[in-house]
């Protein structure tokens, strides 16, 4: 990672008020980006952009919905950007289910919205978008996805996702072959501090632990590839510097996975936090199976990566729940959260 390239780079980040986007804008305003983000408004006064006073941290803020076309091209061409990471999204499997129009209509019409502004900027080199580990056609068998396995999906939000996939090839064959580099970045289970979604396995263990209530465990055999958010982001970072100056050519999607011990099931990271906490001797737990259709086994092949811009996970399970919880545990003493954050990004930079 190369701290002189992203100085003074002018980056465009959407959906900087979620979880991984403030990570990633903490971590390029450290590099001495010139940030700027697009996203609806913090949903929570716990919202990592909030507690780390973000807006004042990174050069501009602009609260707007990407699927309004034209508040979102006056955002995107004041900007003047250079690189785009596109994390905007609806990102929650069973909120699909529960409100799919919208899903649909923020995750492939705001891309698509995006997109065509971004076919009139000429700053702009480097367009990465943020899709997920499950965009692959997923028959429940124990393999490790590659980046050029068949795409599918049975819920509303893999196919949105696949959609945007196919939806970038299109744009790349037809209006960015030659002038910009567009790639699809597809990431495996990310947990981290900050996050504070609903129906996710670390969330919901901390609010049943604050709060003092029962804590149910969704799915407890399925197998997720398990990764920390700084893990993930360093691919993001990395795939950005290899790519800038189309050194690497016809790359047009890269997976980021953990390393294959990290694949593991939902009560395996369930007993790591029990053990931390003794929470089971205070708390019932109660194991059931979800109502909404998930994939039991989805696991990620991370070779690319490794080979052609030089990334691999670097933080095992153990290390990668323990950072999480730790991050809670700093937020609930009422630590600063921005200085917190960078601590955990210096720290896996010098050890990596």
């Amino acid at each position: 990672m190369r701290k002189n390239f992203w100085k003074n780079k002018r980056v465009l980040i959407t959906g900087h008020t979620g979880f991984k986007g403030a990570w990633l804008s903490i971590w390029l305003k450290m590099l001495g980006a010139k940030v700027t983000g697009i996203a609806l408004p913090p949903s929570n006064k716990r919202n990592i952009f909030t507690i780390t006073n973000l807006k004042k941290k990174i050069y501009k803020s602009i609260f707007l919905n990407i699927k309004n076309k034209k508040k979102l091209e006056k955002a995107v061409v004041s900007s003047k950007p250079q690189i785009l990471f596109h994390l905007a999204a609806q990102p929650l499997v069973i909120e699909s289910y529960k409100d799919p129009i919208n899903t649909v209509e923020t995750n492939i019409l705001g891309t698509a919205n995006l997109l065509e502004i971004c076919k009139n900027i000429k700053s702009l080199k480097s367009i990465l978008i943020v899709t997920t580990d499950k965009v692959y056609s997923n028959q429940n068998k124990k393999k490790f996805f590659k980046e050029n396995d068949k795409l599918g999906g049975d819920d509303i939000y893999s196919y949105s996702k696949v959609s945007v996939e196919m939806l970038v090839k299109s744009y790349r064959k037809l209006f960015f072959r030659n002038n910009k580099n567009i790639l699809t970045l597809r990431a495996g289970n990310v947990i981290g501090g900050g996050d504070w979604s609903k129906n996710r396995l670390i969330p919901d263990f901390i609010r049943s632990y604050e709060k003092k209530i029962n804590f149910i465990i969704r799915n407890p055999k399925h197998v997720r590839p398990w990764q920390h958010v700084i893990d993930c982001l360093y691919g993001y970072i990395l795939a950005v510097e290899k790519t800038y100056f189309k050194k690497i050519k016809n790359l047009e999607t890269i997976n980021f996975g953990p390393a294959s011990k990290n694949n593991r099931t939902v009560k395996n990271v369930t007993d790591i936090m029990v053990k931390r906490y003794n929470f089971e001797s205070k708390i019932k737990f109660n194991i059931k199976d979800s109502k909404f259709f998930e994939k039991r086994f989805l696991r990620l092949n991370s070779s690319l990566a490794k080979n052609l811009i030089g990334w691999s996970s670097k933080i095992d399970l153990n290390e990668s729940v323990l950072l999480t919880l730790k991050w809670y545990e700093e937020f609930f003493k009422k630590n600063n959260m921005y200085k917190y954050t960078c601590h955990q990004i210096k720290n896996y930079i010098s050890k990596n």
